[in-house]
């Protein structure tokens, strides 16, 4: 592992109140690697920089703990819907073990790449699933069942809502990650995430070490999405609910 990769991670994870063991250190510079390794043949994300992909992907990912400070102590089930690359899920379940991932994302060579990392860097209770965020929240499985879900996914917040709020148990809480200033769009989505059975809680605005502007919405399930919600594949984006 390069010291000034370990140096970066220690500086910036202050910020987000998280500490690593070497171990957790040693599986993000894995997950590092896995990254520009597979990246060279298909586009998983444009930050490659380590760096940047320290500050924009691995601390950005654990800023969770800013609004569900007791990640360490729980054993939550999350799901991180449209993960991609994995982000936020593989950073939250390397620092906080006891979580219980369900990674999905629509392209399946992607969802290889996820399974790659988990297999290379010895993770459990984790699972990458193919498939699109519509049909997984109307799937009895999988529909309110979990804990938290998260997504970084650039969907505008009434779309990602429809997206996770149907996957979310009562009680629980859906938290979209979201950059730059997100007030217009908090306004234009606070009746769809109504209608799904969320209320929002809490804003939590912050900036990353690079001076990013970051958001964290904090969406509370107070009562059972109606069966009709997601609607079906592509209508969410198309006309988002109001």
């Amino acid at each position: 592992m390069r010291e000034d990769f370990k140096q970066q991670m220690e500086t910036e994870l202050k910020y987000a109140d998280v500490t690593l063991t070497d171990r957790q250190m040693e599986q993000f510079y894995r997950y590092y690697e896995l990254l520009n390794e597979w990246n060279q043949v298909m586009n998983l994300t444009a930050i490659t920089e380590m760096k940047e992909v320290v500050t924009k992907h691995f601390v950005d990912s654990l800023a969770l703990k800013k609004v569900i400070t007791n990640l360490e102590s729980e054993t939550f089930s999350v799901a991180d819907v449209g993960t991609g690359a994995g982000f936020p899920g593989i950073p939250l379940k390397i620092a906080f073990p006891g979580l219980k991932v369900t990674l999905l994302d629509s392209l399946n060579k992607r969802v290889k790449f996820l399974n790659e990392v988990i297999e290379q860097l010895g993770l459990e209770q984790i699972q990458a699933v193919h498939g699109r965020a519509e049909d997984f929240g109307r799937d009895r499985v999988s529909r309110e069942t979990f804990d938290i879900c998260v997504s970084r996914a650039v969907a505008n917040l009434s779309t990602l809502s429809e997206y996770c709020v149907p996957l979310v148990k009562v009680g629980g809480y859906f938290v979209p990650y979201k950059s730059g200033r997100v007030d217009e769009e908090l306004a234009d989505g606070r009746g769809a995430v109504q209608k799904l059975g969320g209320s929002i809680e809490k804003v939590e605005r912050f900036s990353l070490p690079n001076s990013d502007e970051r958001t964290l919405v904090m969406i509370k399930k107070i009562k059972t999405t109606a069966g009709k919600y997601p609607r079906k594949a592509g209508m969410p984006a198309k006309e988002p609910l109001k």
